[in-house]
């Protein structure tokens, strides 16, 4: 007889298994079928393709609608990069004054911010586009990024307020003792300290804008400022016969940087939620 506790850990860990190779198939078929034929890319759903060729990545490395794949590399780093550090700014600075600094309209205006979370997207497309349209940023990167300097993005500031309502006020009294006003104490004590926060800010900021097709639909409509994900969607209008196998292997291109950044600040993305008042 098998014990329970034995059965009971097989059981679990069959199950977690299963779990993970259903949610990773996805995974490995959109990079099996990277290196299929044209012929083979619609008619088979086994992972492994029967006839591997890589003229999928020799025609996406040289090139659709006139650019490299480095160019849409480029432009999805130029505006990822704009957005991480907008966000962090601005975050950082309008989470302080919520949690530290005391005046008029505060809770208000708290609860308001707060508010937005759930507000749809699509309810302020309008007038945004409008804006930027009236200002000539429409077909550049600035309606991508600027909005982040302006801590637009109610959930990083929540962040920041959590984790900085964390922290001791002793050293917020010890630096005004020390004669520093508001400026200096956030840039001096809290700033240091802020690091997971920073840090789970800037994993999740960068991952979303990555991937964030619908707002560079909306504002980019020149090739030469497309993004990877919207170059992806060239395979498909360019011609009357979809090109699957190199949309698939600018697919696999496109998640490489998100998996090494990933991999790189996994751990200090649990300890930041970990630390900023998430769990419950």
């Amino acid at each position: 007889m098998i014990p329970a506790r034995r059965r009971n850990s097989v059981l679990w860990h069959g199950l977690v298994i299963l779990a993970l190779v259903l949610l990773l198939y996805p995974v490995a078929w959109l990079v099996g079928t990277s290196f299929k034929p044209a012929a083979e890319v619609l008619t088979t759903l086994s992972v492994l393709p029967r006839h591997s060729t890589t003229d999928n990545y020799r025609q996406v490395v040289q090139g659709v609608a006139g650019y490299s794949v480095w160019h849409y590399l480029q432009n999805s780093l130029v505006i990822s990069i704009g957005a991480v550090i907008g966000n962090v700014l601005s975050c950082s600075v309008t989470g302080y004054v919520f949690a530290r600094l005391h005046f008029r309209g505060r809770g208000l205006m708290f609860a308001f911010m707060i508010s937005t979370i759930m507000l749809p997207q699509h309810v302020v497309l309008i007038p945004q586009y409008v804006i930027f349209q009236r200002l000539g940023m429409v077909n550049t990167f600035w309606p991508l990024v600027l909005p982040k300097f302006l801590a637009t993005d109610a959930f990083f500031v929540f962040l920041m307020v959590q984790f900085i309502r964390g922290l001791p006020r002793e050293l917020d009294e010890a630096a005004t003792i020390d004669g520093c006003g508001p400026v200096r104490t956030f840039r001096h004590i809290i700033l240091p300290l802020l690091r997971p926060a920073v840090i789970t800010t800037s994993i999740f900021t960068f991952i979303w804008t990555w991937n964030d097709f619908f707002s560079q639909l909306i504002y980019l409509n020149d090739p030469a400022k497309y993004t990877l994900p919207l170059a992806l969607r060239i395979f498909i209008d360019e011609t009357s016969q979809s090109s699957y196998g190199p949309m698939f292997a600018m697919s696999v291109l496109a998640l490489i940087p998100i998996a090494l950044f990933f991999l790189a600040f996994q751990r200090f993305l649990v300890e930041g939620v970990a630390t900023s008042g998430l769990r419950g």
